[in-house]
Formats: C-alpha cells, sequence, structure tokens
C-alpha cells in the first residue's frame, strides 16, 4: 500500500504542490469534484470578461489545491488582465518547477520578463526550453519578439520563420502582421513601408 502525503512546500517565493509517495516517487495530484467546477467556472468567467467573479470562483478551490498547476495558469491570466507582471512571473516560475513539461509557464514566463522590461533576460530564458518543446510555434514567435525588441532583426525573422514552419502559417503570418513588436519585419513579410505615391 502507498502512502501519499501532501505538501505545499516553500523555496524561496517558489511554491511547489507535490504528492510524495513511500517509494520516493513525486508527482502533482489531480483536482477533482467540486474544485474542477470552479475552475471550470473561473474560465468562464474569463471567457466573460469578468475577472473579479472568475477570482472569486478560484477562491471557493481548497486552500491545499490552490498551487495546481492548472489552478496557476488561471490566476497567472488574472495577473496578466491586471497587469500585475511581478506576481505573473513569480507565479509562471513556480509553474515551470511544477509542470516543467508544460510550454505554459516557460512562455508566460518569458512574456511578464519581457512586460518587465527585461526582454534580454525572457530571451534567454527561453533558449534553454527550445529542445525540451521542438514543435512549438508559439515559443519561436516569443523568440522573435524579442529579438526584434532588442533590435536583431535577423535573429528576430530566423525565429519567425520557424514558427511559421511549425505553426499554422496563415494565423502566424496574421498574428505577425498585426503585431506591433515585430513591426520592424513587417517590409519582409510583404506590408509596405509606406504609403503609395499617387
Amino acid at each position: 500500500m502507498q502512502r501519499h502525503i501532501n505538501t505545499i512546500e516553500r523555496s524561496g517565493r517558489i511554491f511547489s504542490f507535490k504528492s510524495a509517495r513511500q517509494d520516493g516517487a513525486v508527482s502533482v495530484l489531480s483536482l477533482e469534484p467540486p474544485d474542477t467546477h470552479y475552475l471550470s467556472a473561473a474560465q468562464g468567467w474569463i471567457g466573460l470578461g469578468n475577472w473579479s467573479e472568475a477570482a472569486a470562483e478560484l477562491d471557493k478551490i481548497r486552500p491545499i489545491m490552490r498551487a495546481h498547476p492548472d489552478v496557476l495558469e488561471i490566476k497567472y491570466r488574472l495577473c496578466a488582465i491586471a497587469d500585475k507582471w511581478t506576481e505573473a512571473m513569480l507565479i509562471c516560475r513556480t509553474l515551470t518547477h511544477l509542470a516543467p513539461d508544460r510550454p505554459f509557464g516557460w512562455l508566460n514566463f518569458s512574456v511578464a520578463l519581457n512586460k518587465l522590461d527585461r526582454t534580454r533576460e525572457a530571451y534567454n530564458m527561453l533558449l534553454p526550453v527550445l529542445e525540451r518543446f521542438p514543435n512549438d510555434s508559439l515559443i519561436r514567435y516569443a523568440l522573435a519578439r524579442y529579438a526584434c525588441r532588442q533590435g536583431l532583426q535577423k535573429e528576430a525573422s530566423v525565429w519567425l520563420h520557424r514558427a511559421f514552419d511549425l505553426g499554422d502559417p496563415f494565423q502566424m503570418m496574421t498574428a505577425a502582421l498585426n503585431d506591433p513588436g515585430l513591426q520592424p519585419l513587417w517590409a519582409e513579410l510583404g506590408v509596405p513601408t509606406s504609403a503609395p505615391t499617387p
């Protein structure tokens, strides 16, 4: 019989929610009802643009399950909506430890760093995780944005084309052509840099 011990460990400001078994294996516990219902309701409220109700639904989740990766992803979204980028960064740092195989934590950790004007750090943080997510177009797209913001247009172009290769080319092109962060690459993508003369 395997005995489970639920713990929330605190190391600095990084929280981890783990289930330790007698055999030494560690895994993140699954959310169960009614917590799954509260999480779904929070997602629904976010979809409707009612962030206070979304936060209220998250508060109904049992305290021991509030550090679950699925809950933390919603907390991140609420922080991003509220421009609380330091808190968002801390949440994503925790996600990279709890769920390192999910691109969400890594990608949004970099987004938070970039929003905090730590673009070079965001760029450097994503580079080592490329091997972990060889088919993730959004990570390459983010690298293109960060390279562009640093004035590295050639690198940005390479990353953007890799994103096009991995993702839906139409969706990626549409996003890129509407993304002011990629404006230095618009001419390369076929957008005229100035209005034509009559």
